[in-house]
């Protein structure tokens, strides 16, 4: 089979289980937990061949492009697949544990299935349009799981999410409207042909401002950060570990790294823009993260706080800084949806998230609270697990970029490693109060997690130490290609638009 022809797969697939799985639960609930499991593994392997393969462009209906819609496999696009798979198929196993307290579990995969069709499609098209579409079917699946359990709390965060997510997608279609009016087309790579050939017009500025708020809305960035404290905190466990280590990225962040430098260029004002949002969100996401209390509370400010590294490598505006924002995103989806996993075995063994009431843990769980010491290191940033060399490549990017930004880049480095020390101190609580000290009376009888929640705990802290033990080889062979395919914005035009490439196009030639 060409290549090619596994794309469509990667969006078919879950959207096909998302159908068969309500059905196959009025049946028999064991039949929609089992097809889940069976599109989280499909859905790997699928990921893993594209990977393999060459890049590669799917034309639907044959359709050439401008004119048709793709869909496009590129190192970068691949990278985020093979991501989403692996964390999806986590997700899934840990979910057959921890959902049997909860009713109407075939809507639950199913609304998964949903949320992971809408995330590939987010990675894969080719097409501006698209995928706005494909957010959306993302997006509106997230809703409902944030408010899953319809406790007061959560359908409280459910709608603020809901309130705030809907005016980011309202910024990005009027964005996508205007880009469409001005150029006559939404495909990708024939809008960076478009726009590459004429300079950057007041248009064009409001589009990237637009774009700016709504993906960052999306990412969660300050000052656009308000809903996530509530939805993560409130969501299942699993869907925590979703909503931080998956939706964020590719709803957010991979769409910044894939318009911006691949429709626009990141230089200059926006340049400015993003490493200013990059460094507020770690500051304040860290300080605010220092004081909570609350488990998974103090989890979703540190997402903010991490995402601000990743547009900061992107707004540095160079290679390697990119090169660190990929692999940090990569990384922080490995390690915060191991945290958020860990925190649902805690809260679902001792029926709190509070840490002033719980301690000792190491003794009646031994396997959720070694996994949970090992993501903590990594978060922290400290060797040899993945996050500190994604942190470092970030550093090492801020201070060759005093070349052109003179002493600001030296401070620039300073608070990114400021923001690391404080979330070293903030995972030091954390081990204080969850894992070490005594263990209280009521919790004398607490027992390990299920079986199928360990087994994902273990798979994540595993590549937690790979990523870091062999990060030459991570960048090498997965960092560096996605890094080249975002910033290589001819290639990517050349490989859609291969009967235009000698073609020179201007604005306005339709």
């Amino acid at each position: 089979m060409d290549n090619s022809q596994l794309l469509p797969l990667l969006i078919a697939v879950p959207l096909g289980g998302a159908f068969i799985i309500p059905l196959a639960g009025r049946l028999r609930e064991k039949a929609a937990e089992a097809i889940a499991l069976l599109v989280g593994v499909a859905l790997l392997v699928l990921a893993a061949a594209a990977l393999a393969g060459p890049a590669s462009v799917y034309r639907m209906g044959k359709w050439p492009p401008p004119f048709g819609i793709v869909i496009v496999g590129d190192s970068l696009s691949c990278l985020m697949l093979i991501l989403i798979a692996v964390l999806s198929l986590c997700i899934i196993i840990y979910a057959l544990g921890y959902m049997k307290r909860f009713t109407a579990r075939p809507k639950f995969y199913s609304l998964l299935m949903l949320m992971i069709a809408g995330m590939n499609g987010v990675v894969l098209t080719g097409d501006i349009f698209n995928l706005y579409v494909f957010l959306e079917i993302a997006a509106i699946s997230s809703y409902a799981l944030v408010a899953f359990g319809t406790e007061d709390q959560e359908l409280e965060a459910a709608f603020k999410y809901l309130v705030l997510s809907g005016v980011a997608s309202s910024f990005i279609l009027l964005g996508i409207a205007l880009l469409y009016s001005k150029t006559g087309t939404l495909n990708m790579a024939h809008l960076a042909k478009l726009i590459s050939a004429a300079p950057a017009d007041r248009v064009v500025q409001f589009v990237m401002a637009l774009f700016i708020a709504g993906f960052g809305l999306k990412a969660a960035m300050v000052p656009f950060h308000a809903w996530l404290p509530d939805a993560h905190p409130s969501a299942p466990a699993p869907i925590s570990a979703m909503l931080s280590g998956l939706l964020i990225k590719a709803l957010g962040v991979y769409a910044i790294i894939r318009i911006f430098n691949g429709i626009f260029s990141v230089s200059g004002t926006l340049s400015t823009i993003l490493i200013v949002m990059g460094l507020l969100s770690m500051v304040i996401g860290v300080l605010l993260a220092v004081g909570q209390w609350d488990l998974k509370r103090l989890l979703a400010y540190h997402s903010i706080s991490q995402m601000g590294y990743v547009v900061l490598g992107i707004g540095l505006g160079t290679p390697l800084g990119l090169a660190g924002a990929i692999f940090h995103m990569v990384n922080h989806g490995v390690f915060k949806s191991l945290l958020f996993l860990c925190s649902g075995a805690v809260e679902r063994s001792t029926g709190t998230r509070n840490l002033k009431e719980l301690g000792g843990l190491c003794h009646r769980m031994p396997v959720t609270c070694t996994t949970c010491s090992i993501a903590s290191l990594s978060i922290s940033g400290v060797p040899p697990f993945n996050g500190f060399w994604s942190k470092l490549l970030i550093i090492i990017a801020a201070v060759q970029a005093a070349s052109t930004m003179g002493n600001v880049a030296y401070v620039i480095a300073g608070i990114t490693i400021f923001v690391s020390f404080m979330t070293l101190v903030s995972f030091v609580k954390v081990q204080k109060y969850v894992i070490f000290g005594k263990l209280p009376e009521k919790l004398a009888a607490v027992k390990e997690a299920p079986v199928r929640m360990c087994i994902s705990l273990v798979v994540l802290a595993v590549l937690c130490v790979g990523l870091g033990v062999f990060s030459h080889a991570a960048l090498r062979k997965l960092v560096l290609p996605a890094r080249d395919a975002a910033l290589d914005k001819a290639a990517y035009v050349e490989r859609v638009l291969p009967e235009w490439g000698s073609q020179a196009v201007t604005l306005g030639e339709q």
